[in-house]
């Protein structure tokens, strides 16, 4: 699963170099001579503990055990049809099982809000009715004996679900739990297709087919589905057949040979063009609308590689019958990795073109990397959440450090970590969590992006063999099974022959991260390095951080290997002169805080030596206010032919900010960029910096990049034309008003809010009814600007009753909660805004908008 809250990132993913330096790292002492480091050795110092001022503790929650296994759900066979009118499934389960251990007589099974017909148990010669409770939320079936561990029976259940009666929940990671979704029913919006899909993950698989809905159970499975012979369907497995019926409808036959958990059920229905891929001898598809059909594989082409990449990393082949993935409107989270089959959201529904500037390609490893750790081995419970998610988010991660080289990992990595860091200003709780008041608050950026880096500080830690060699085993030895973070453990421990309770327990079992300080200085022959523990250790662990400094004598970097583990230490190395750069955590793997102060020489010999992305990072982003010193002009200047394209970038942003006079030198290295560079990003900004200055003799360049084929450098063009103060802008801007990227729209919105024209109005209603939901979050946006500037009170009107009709009822919670965001903008402008505030409030069923609003003014 990907967190929603990814929706509203575009993150890009492009090709990158990675600069090399040769590195001598020091694993002991070396004997003594007058050219090399003379008898290095360290010494170590504690002394007490620092006082940290503590944070308030983090509520108590209930404990959440594995929900106990009463009986093994063996197979599960599904024959469904639907009422699109009414947005029902008609559906008979067969469910096979078995009691786990203890003898039975009373079958609960999971199953929210259905209409039941019939509950019988199915013999080899007849069927008959079953005694049953319903409550709504479970069946509890009388069986008509006591049944042991080595019998095996049969139920069918004859039921009809209705989804959208059921009341509003979900999480902010999955923004609704009702299981089966029906989009445009009845046809009547020419902007969206009719498509079924579904989502089972945490427990929305019980709302459209009776089950024991936990992640600890898992069979085998049937799925028989009757549809209009105009829609195509997916769902796990194989397609086995398609049978045409006499009423126009069509039955097809998914089988689903090998077990997996309730949650990982699917269904998709739809008119979607399938495009057909193959990895080894195995179909891998692309379900899109047609209109997309011949760019799907620019969205989704490097699938078969990474598929092979991933198999032959881990040491397990990919263990499905088939891959496919496939693009629905409306999704209520960014994707989902349902066993053999992974649905997406309609953002990665994109032509050719648009490739150019946004890369997928981290959302389809993530929900591939799934089909290992989720689908094949399975969280046994939702505390252990973080074995699925931290691993499928850590395959961003070995993606792009494959296909783009480390630096473009490492940025990947640097933006997960400061993902996680941004929640913990307001939570800290362990990775692996069994007290919790939820169970979709496991969808945070602990089980996401901390747990992504730890299993990074874990490969640093055992070294690339060992860790791999962990994971295999790990796959193979649970495989089909559920597993907890001890099983982990004990693997990796198995492996390298080392007790990692310590690692497992400060980094997944308890909560927070190291918060560092670290000062160095030199004196006669002595480098002394202090370090400083200052996270709250009332409620974090004082850390055992095995890691090394990165020593530099001239062009030549030592390695030099500590252990901090206690609140303060200090370490001190023998050297036969000065270092030029002591750089903490050689390997830039840490997660954590660290505050060390370098001079302005020391940052600038940071950038021009280091071969890692962090460190260069860091080095540009501290000078960027530095313009008095000529030394940093010339490492900016520099950093603009970066290999990586984010530095570059990072430098453009410092030249923006110079006098005309410093960057009148720079501004024909800015036009190339503008012009020339690889990266649509890069040459976006280099437009951006350029129209920072004003200049008029760039309004023909502003005029050519119009022709770029970036839709994102095309939109900076268009901004930097306008905000020059063009005579012809009208016209020049005319052209673009019928495209649909999303750049260009964005760009339109806010251009059109500025103007404030009536005519513009339309516009916008149009938008806001085509639009995938992460425009729609913006559109708002913009719209409650438009109508702040608009003289017209009558189309005021008229968009406020826009903004409270998506506020009340858009299916989206984000584009909810933007539209009641600009709203606000017209508290002032129209006197029965407020009011209408409040009663949309009063009204929202979410009870997570329903907080947010009491924050809002």
């Amino acid at each position: 699963m990907t967190k929603t809250v990814r929706v509203f990132l575009l993150l890009l993913v492009v090709s990158s170099a990675c600069s090399s330096f040769k590195k001598t790292t020091v694993t002991a002492p070396p004997a003594p001579d007058t050219t090399a480091v003379a008898d290095l050795g360290i010494i170590e110092d504690s002394v007490e503990e620092v006082a940290v001022p503590p944070r308030p503790a983090e509520p108590v929650y209930p404990y959440r055990a594995e929900e106990p296994r009463t009986f093994d759900l063996i197979h599960t066979r599904l024959e469904v049809s639907f009422d699109w009118a009414k947005q029902y499934l008609h559906g008979e389960a067969e469910l096979t099982l078995s009691p786990w251990f203890y003898p039975q007589s009373t079958l609960a099974l999971d199953a929210r809000g259905f209409d039941l017909h019939s509950v019988q148990l199915i013999t080899d010669t007849s069927e008959r009715p079953l005694t049953y409770d319903y409550d709504g939320e479970k069946i509890t079936i009388q069986l008509e004996r006591s049944y042991a561990r080595t019998d095996t029976f049969q139920v069918m259940i004859v039921y009809t679900a209705k989804p959208n009666e059921l009341p509003e929940g979900g999480s902010a990671a999955i923004t609704s739990d009702k299981g089966l979704y029906f989009i445009n029913p009845l046809g009547t919006d020419p902007d969206k297709p009719q498509q079924i899909w579904t989502q089972g993950e945490t427990q929305g698989s019980r709302c459209w087919f009776p089950t024991i809905d936990q992640p600890n159970e898992r069979c085998t499975q049937e799925m028989y589905i009757t549809v209009d012979d105009r829609f195509k369907t997916l769902s796990n497995g194989s397609l086995i057949y398609s049978q045409s019926n006499a009423d126009g409808t069509r039955t097809d036959y998914w089988s689903q040979e090998l077990p997996h958990a309730p949650y990982l059920f699917m269904m998709a229905v739809g008119e979607f063009a399938v495009v057909e891929d193959e990895w080894r001898d195995l179909d891998v598809n692309y379900y899109v609308e047609p209109k997309y059909a011949a760019h799907a594989k620019a969205v989704f082409g490097d699938t078969p590689a990474m598929m092979e990449f991933f198999s032959q990393k881990l040491g397990v082949d990919y263990p499905w019958a088939k891959y496919a993935q496939v693009v629905v409107r409306e999704y209520v989270s960014g994707a989902m990795e349902n066993t053999s089959a992974s649905v997406f959201m309609d953002d990665l529904q994109l032509t050719t073109r648009e490739t150019l500037d946004t890369d997928w390609d981290f959302i389809v490893a993530h929900e591939l990397f799934h089909q290992w750790f989720g689908d094949l081995v399975t969280c046994e419970s939702w505390s252990n959440l973080a074995l699925n998610e931290g691993f499928a988010n850590y395959s961003e991660y070995l993606w792009a450090e494959h296909e783009h080289g480390r630096d473009a990992a490492d940025y990947s990595g640097l933006s997960e970590k400061m993902q996680y860091l941004s929640e913990a200003q307001t939570k800290q709780v362990p990775i692996i969590r069994y007290h919790y008041a939820d169970r979709e608050d496991m969808f945070d950026s602990h089980s996401y992006a901390k747990a992504g880096r730890v299993i990074h500080m874990l490969r640093k830690y055992v070294g690339d063999e060992a860790f791999f060699e962990s994971l295999r085993t790990y796959l193979t030895r649970y495989q089909f099974q559920s597993v907890e973070i001890n099983n982990l453990r004990l693997v990796f421990e198995e492996v390298t022959g080392q007790d990692l309770n310590w690692f497992f327990n400060q980094w997944f079992l308890q909560p927070g991260h190291p918060q560092l300080r670290v000062q160095h200085t030199f004196s006669g022959d002595s480098l002394r390095v202090k370090v400083w523990q200052e996270q709250d250790t009332t409620q974090s662990p004082v850390f055992r951080l095995p890691l090394a400094l990165e020593v530099w004598m001239g062009d030549q970097p030592l390695e030099l290997p500590i252990e901090i583990e206690k609140s303060y230490q200090e370490f001190t190395f023998r050297l036969p002169s000065a270092p030029n750069l002591v750089l903490f955590d050689a390997e830039q793997q840490l997660l954590g805080t660290v505050e060390h102060q370098k001079t302005t020489d020391e940052l600038i010999f940071q950038y021009l030596h280091s071969d890692k992305f962090e460190p260069r990072y860091e080095a540009l982003d501290q000078l960027q206010s530095g313009t008095n010193r000529p030394q940093i002009a010339d490492m900016m200047e520099r950093a603009l032919h970066d290999p990586f394209w984010a530095l570059r970038e990072q430098a453009l942003n410092y030249f923006s900010n110079v006098d005309e006079a410093s960057f009148a030198a720079i501004r024909p290295t800015i036009r190339q960029l503008a012009l020339d560079d690889t990266v649509s990003s890069v040459r976006a900004t280099a437009l951006e910096t350029l129209a920072s200055f004003e200049n008029p003799a760039d309004q023909s360049l502003f005029r050519e990049a119009l022709q770029d084929r970036s839709y994102m450098v095309i939109a900076a063009a268009l901004t930097a034309y306008v905000e020059s103060g063009a005579s012809d802008v009208v016209q020049v801007v005319q052209p673009f008003q019928k495209e649909d990227n999303e750049h260009i729209v964005n760009f339109l919105a806010d251009y059109y809010a500025q103007e404030a024209q009536p005519e513009n109005f339309t516009w916008f209603q149009k938008q806001l009814a085509t639009r995938p939901a992460q425009m729609r979050y913006l559109l708002a946006q913009y719209l409650g600007q438009y109508l702040m500037n608009v003289p017209d009170t009558t189309l005021q009107q008229e968009g406020i009753d826009l903004l409270a009709s998506l506020a009340r009822a858009d299916a989206n919670e984000y584009v909810r909660l933007s539209s009641y965001q600009a709203l606000g903008l017209l508290v002032e402008t129209s006197d029965a805004v407020a009011p209408l505030r409040r009663q949309i409030k009063e009204e929202e069923a979410s009870e997570r908008l329903k907080r947010l609003y009491e924050f809002m003014p």
